[in-house]
């Protein structure tokens, strides 16, 4: 029995008994396998520790109220993880290795999936990295692959509940360069900015457009969305934003299961009123409301800055829903993991 008490968890690594580890080498990957110590062991020369050259995903795992195990949308995370390793010239995983590694993590791990109505979950981390004896600025001879996983709470303290950002003067990527790709360099850069966020009381950084300056990409490291009074549901587009799973399931849903009008444009940051409310969304953070924005001397607050809007809290509830297997999903969008 594990002795963890689920409803008080952060987010925050703990130890599992297992993880899946696979190893590129010679044009070709091994069939991986589950193993025990958390310690990667690798070159020093290894073009993932000096150059950067890896990239890695997020999803979770949700206990049912049958008792069952649910993955939401995992072949979604393996396509997007080759989207990043072919930007940083690393091999692809393939689909059925990356669903191995991830359907057999979560089994060796069983008892770590947090128990239905705590509001917890098994967050999975996939990985890909170059190793390898190395010096030069030239991709990696070998490559490993690991997934691993830990027992989490809410990403923002306080779970579902409104938290307050302010508009930053750093860039979270550069035009053209790797912002929608899920490397390490992009959250790197934003530590900073975060920190100096936090100190002033905030939750994290809204980034704007990295050419104009003008126009909101990301908030921290999760999309953005807003929620007009016209009942539409809007989202940034811009090729510096990182493509997420959850902010194009809450595109389908609000379109689909909510009647809502959905588009992807530009989001002007002087055009704040436009909205009734906002949210920032990811794997982590799921859904959170946003209370308020501090652009410059402007706090301008959306729906409240205590309560959650009637629409964000529908589109937590039909998302949330179907993670946990209490609604219908769309079709695929649901894996089962079985013993």
């Amino acid at each position: 029995m594990v002795d963890i008490k689920w409803d008080e968890l952060g987010f925050s690594y703990i130890k599992t008994p297992y993880r899946f580890i696979a190893h590129w080498k010679n044009g070709a990957w091994d069939e991986g396998e589950l193993i025990e110590d958390n310690i990667l062991h690798i070159h020093e020369g290894s073009p993932a520790l000096h150059y950067g050259q890896q990239c890695f995903e997020g999803l979770k795992a949700y206990r049912r109220k049958d008792g069952q195990i649910n993955l939401f949308r995992p072949d979604q995370n393996s396509q997007r993880m080759n989207r990043s390793a072919r930007r940083l010239l690393m091999p692809m995983v393939p689909e059925e290795l990356f669903l191995k590694g991830i359907h057999e993590t979560v089994k060796a791990n069983e008892a770590y999936v947090p128990p239905y109505g705590s509001g917890a979950t098994l967050y999975l981390r996939p990985l890909l990295i170059g190793v390898g004896e190395n010096i030069g600025v030239h991709p990696a001879s070998e490559y490993i692959f690991l997934v691993f996983c830990t027992p989490v709470g809410a990403y923002f303290k306080g779970g579902l509940a409104p938290t307050n950002f302010i508009v930053s003067e750093y860039d979270r990527a550069a035009p053209q360069g790797t912002g929608a790709a899920k490397v390490g360099g992009n959250y790197a850069a934003s530590l900073l900015p975060g920190a100096e966020a936090q100190e002033r009381n905030f939750s994290d950084c809204i980034y704007l457009d990295p050419e104009t300056h003008t126009k909101i990409e990301e908030v921290g490291s999760a999309n953005f969305f807003g929620i007009t009074a016209a009942n539409e549901f809007i989202t940034p587009k811009s090729p510096s934003i990182l493509p997420s799973i959850t902010k194009f399931s809450l595109l389908y849903l609000a379109e689909n299961r909510l009647g809502m009008k959905v588009l992807e444009g530009d989001c002007p940051i002087a055009d704040l009123n436009r909205f009734t409310e906002a949210g920032a969304c990811g794997t982590a953070a799921v859904i959170s409301p946003i209370g308020g924005i501090q652009y410059g001397d402007t706090f301008h607050v959306f729906y409240s800055e205590t309560e959650v809007g009637p629409v964000t809290h529908r589109l937590y509830d039909e998302l949330t829903g179907i993670q946990f297997g209490d609604i219908a999903a769309p079709p695929g969008w649901i894996q089962t993991v079985t013993p």
